[in-house]
């Protein structure tokens, strides 16, 4: 796999590019960003060949996971909660369904993991029979 020359030159709002696999080749002769000099390349854990940066912009992993196995986990001080982790300075959205056969997924938190974590509660959970989370790109 391989990026064009210039591919995002030009780009000076692209803040942010994902990519699901391994490290894509670069174009021989010049930049793929070019201008795009506020851009973040994201990766996947488990995929190859990704360094601390990318053709001159900041790589960085996406491994956000919710730590259910810890005493922040569930109820406390009437609300439910957990702690999430991953690579510090990840931005993640929580976004919540009350009904997994027919989701519709609703944003109801933004967090930013400080120092490889960060708490998320759901004041709302008690207004809801069930409630169901998942976290994704903002």
């Amino acid at each position: 796999m391989s990026i064009g020359y210039n591919a995002f030159s030009g780009c000076t709002s692209l803040t942010a590019v994902y990519f699901k696999g391994k490290t894509p080749s670069l174009p021989d002769g010049g930049p793929v960003f070019g201008s795009s000099d506020k851009a973040i390349v994201y990766y996947l854990p488990e995929t190859t060949g990704w360094h601390s940066m990318f053709d001159g912009r900041p790589a960085v992993l996406w491994n956000p996971q919710v730590l259910a196995s810890d005493a922040s986990f569930g109820v406390r001080a009437d609300q439910f909660g957990f702690t999430i982790t991953g690579t510090s300075g990840l931005v993640i959205v929580v976004e919540a369904s009350a009904d997994m056969a027919n989701s519709i997924w609703s944003p109801v938190g933004t967090n930013t993991l400080t120092g490889g974590s960060s708490y998320f509660s759901d004041p709302q959970w008690t207004n809801y029979p069930s409630r169901f989370y998942r976290l994704r790109l903002p």
